[in-house]
């Protein structure tokens, strides 16, 4: 797969205060590339140089091939995390202005804004100021006159910032179909249950410093631990639990089980396969739950900025 947009050993400082460090990163085309990291670890200064709003002081971007050059704004969409409206400008006046600061003709960006109006069921809002809107409502227009002109990149930073849970959900949905239908989007979010649900890709940054990315599903396969959570039923509880500390290393469980009479998580060593777990256990207890933990985005993000 190749990339749309590769940062390569991007460093920017501000004063003595070292913002990015080197930071390399490789964004492939159709893809959703979560780019996460602490507050303050260089995450929203990497994300203006990508919209030349900063420049880097060394290291070089480029999109689709080529350096970053100023024509490249009307090819992305950046959705801030401090959201940039006019509270004081109508609504339609301001997304119209807006399409043709991207390039759009008047007439371009009318057809595209009827589009999003119509699909959002908010055409009652061309006519309102902003400042009339809840914030969630102003979310939803800036959201539009992100992606309005179909830009090659799409960045949303903390997009459900301000939605509840059935508009975050059509946001999120929207953004899938984006990805589906060819944009590629860099997504900058705390909520790691969202990064879950949406990336296909991830680098962590922290302290301006790069320290992990690739595939979400390699890292995890990557930071998995051959733990299972275990939940068993026998009249011997006593007479099991020791068999199979003998045999396994033996954790504590704070799982949900129906069935509480045993419960625990199994750490089996490489020689061991999760076949040779689960026949020892069915042979000798009922088996009610038997899953792989598997660490979570949010566990990976905890434990590598701890380990750094």
């Amino acid at each position: 797969m190749s990339n749309l947009l590769v940062a390569d050993a991007v460093s920017k400082n501000f004063g003595n205060f070292k913002a990015l460090n080197e930071v390399s990163v490789k964004v492939p085309k159709g893809s959703i590339f979560g780019l996460l990291g602490p507050n303050g670890a260089g995450k929203t200064t990497l994300i203006r140089i990508i919209n030349q709003i900063t420049l880097p002081d060394t290291g070089k971007v480029l999109l689709d091939g080529q350096p970053l050059q100023p024509e490249h704004i009307k090819d992305i969409g950046y959705l801030p995390e401090e959201r940039g409206l006019y509270k004081s400008m109508k609504v339609g006046e301001q997304a119209l202005y807006l399409a043709q600061l991207k390039g759009m003709s008047k007439s371009e960006a009318k057809t595209q804004l009827k589009y999003w109006f119509d699909k959002f069921e908010i055409g009652a809002w061309w006519n309102k100021k902003i400042q009339e809107l809840s914030k969630g409502q102003a979310q939803k227009i800036q959201f539009i006159v992100t992606v309005m002109h179909k830009p090659k990149l799409l960045i949303f930073d903390e997009p459900f910032s301000g939605f509840d849970p059935i508009n975050a959900n059509l946001i999120k949905d929207e953004i899938l179909k984006l990805r589906d239908d060819g944009a590629t989007v860099i997504f900058s979010t705390h909520r790691m249950e969202s990064v879950e649900e949406l990336c296909d890709h991830i680098a962590l940054i922290h302290k301006s410093k790069k320290i992990l990315d690739g595939k979400l599903i390699d890292i995890k396969r990557q930071f998995k631990s051959n733990t299972f959570e275990v939940g068993l039923q026998s009249a011997q509880s006593e007479t099991l639990l020791n068999d199979i500390k003998a045999k396994f290393e033996v954790l504590p469980a704070t799982f949900k089980n129906v069935y509480d009479d045993i419960k625990m998580n199994v750490k089996i060593s490489p020689e061991h396969s999760p076949n040779e777990l689960l026949s020892f256990l069915t042979s000798r207890a009922e088996v009610h739950h038997f899953v792989e933990v598997i660490p979570s985005a949010s566990d990976i993000f905890i434990q590598t900025v701890k380990n750094n």
